[in-house]
């Protein structure tokens, strides 16, 4: 889906310099830059919000098939991302966010004036006929 590709790439522009700020802090925790590192952790938890993925089974079967937002196909055994989820510092994702808030401060006033999906003109259009 083309409207999913856009968004992916938003997403991945948003957060790249965000986690890059983060891989200073990843080391000093003592993390090593394996598979499961930051940036797929990340990629994997917002692939389950958005996606609405029901389960680390059905995560691994996403991952191996398409892979995370900007996350290549990758294969792992289902016990190595729930250990992962266990184990990952929950501060990072804090930190990444926190690194996000001033372009979203930025960015919220500016969001009425980019055009709407048409998915979402034709909705509203039509809906707009019943009220």
């Amino acid at each position: 889906m083309v409207e999913d590709e856009v968004i992916a790439q938003q997403l991945e522009a948003l957060l790249t310099p965000a986690i890059t700020n983060q891989e200073n802090y990843y080391r000093k925790l003592g993390l090593r830059d394996r598979i499961l590192n930051l940036p797929l952790m990340m990629a994997a938890v917002l692939t389950i919000l958005w996606r609405d993925v029901a389960g680390v089974r059905e995560l691994t079967r996403v991952l191996a098939r398409e892979g995370f937002l900007w996350c290549n196909p990758t294969q792992v055994s289902q016990q190595a991302i729930s250990q992962r989820f266990l184990t990952f510092p929950s501060s990072l994702f804090e930190k990444v966010f926190k690194d996000l808030l001033p372009s979203l401060r930025t960015a919220w006033p500016s969001r009425n004036q980019r055009p709407l999906p048409e998915s979402i003109q034709f909705t509203y259009q039509s809906l707009r006929r019943f009220g």
